[in-house]
């Protein structure tokens, strides 16, 4: 879907670019298909804040999405395409031939009136879901699963996609858009093509105000702050922050490494996404 942009009849609508969503479902969604969804603002189970920057914004409710796509060689209809105030991409609502209903990622170039269908071996049409085992190399994939059955986890934001790239022993390789290159097993669980709304990261929200109603509060420099509040905070007049940029609890950032050397997942990848930069 293209973008659209407004005139220029107040500073709100300056510059503001936004999604053309015209040819989406302008109802409610399925009802059977939504749960009531609290906002969180940023906080865990014990009520501190774990992830700053976050709270307010419009009510939601949450749209249960197939992300597992076990109901398989029973052909489903796409009804609908819908938007998704909880994720980035779009959604698309799908009955099986037995009446059932069920929302799954909508890819690209799906379109209401097509078929879908969930087996071990599928025609490589966007949004037929299938294990890597059944699956011709060099194919364009999203909603990949790490481990069998647990549901896919990996390429769901808009726009994004991995690559089959090969098999080696019991496991699949893949190629992420980040330029990761990692294994998988066979039997996880993958559905063709990239995920929709790729001009998502083109809108420019205009003013402030959007992204509060999108449940996103202000960022705040470091340098700007007083040095109890942040490593970088404090001095006089304007300070560049010192030579070694750190979060407020002093892990380094822009650019250091951090992750665990000796994390499970380690030797799952094959080539880090930081091999692309000055040769590493």
């Amino acid at each position: 879907m293209a973008l659209k942009s407004y005139k220029p009849t107040t500073p709100g609508q300056r510059g503001l670019v936004l999604i053309n969503r015209s040819e989406l479902w302008k109802g409610r969604p399925e009802k059977s298909l939504t749960e009531g969804l609290s906002g969180k603002g940023g906080r865990n189970n014990s009520g501190r804040i774990t992830m700053r920057r976050r709270g307010g914004g419009a009510k939601r409710l949450y749209r249960v999405v197939d992300f597992k796509r076990r109901k398989f060689d029973v052909p489903a209809t796409v009804e609908r395409l819908e938007y998704d105030p909880n994720r980035t991409a779009f959604i698309a609502l799908i009955k099986y031939e037995d009446g059932e209903l069920s929302y799954i990622l909508a890819p690209q170039r799906l379109e209401i009136g097509n078929r879908v269908i969930a087996s071990s071996k599928a025609d490589v049409k966007p949004g037929n879901a299938m294990p890597f085992s059944g699956m011709p190399i060099g194919t364009i994939v999203h909603n990949i699963e790490l481990k069998p059955g647990k549901g896919g986890q990996i390429a769901r934001a808009a726009g994004t996609y991995a690559q089959f790239v090969g098999r080696d022993g019991g496991y699949a390789q893949i190629r992420l858009s980040s330029g990761e290159l990692r294994i998988v097993r066979q039997e996880c669980m993958a559905t063709v093509g990239a995920v929709s709304n790729p001009d998502n990261s083109n809108q420019n929200f205009g003013k402030a105000g959007r992204s509060r109603h999108m449940g996103r509060r202000p960022s705040v420099r470091g340098v700007v702050m007083n040095p109890i509040d942040h490593p970088h905070g404090g001095g006089e007049g304007r300070t560049s922050g010192g030579r070694h940029p750190v979060t407020p609890w002093g892990k380094s950032t822009k650019g250091a490494r951090t992750r665990n050397k000796n994390k499970a997942s380690q030797k799952l990848i094959i080539r880090s996404r930081h091999a692309k930069k000055k040769g590493r």
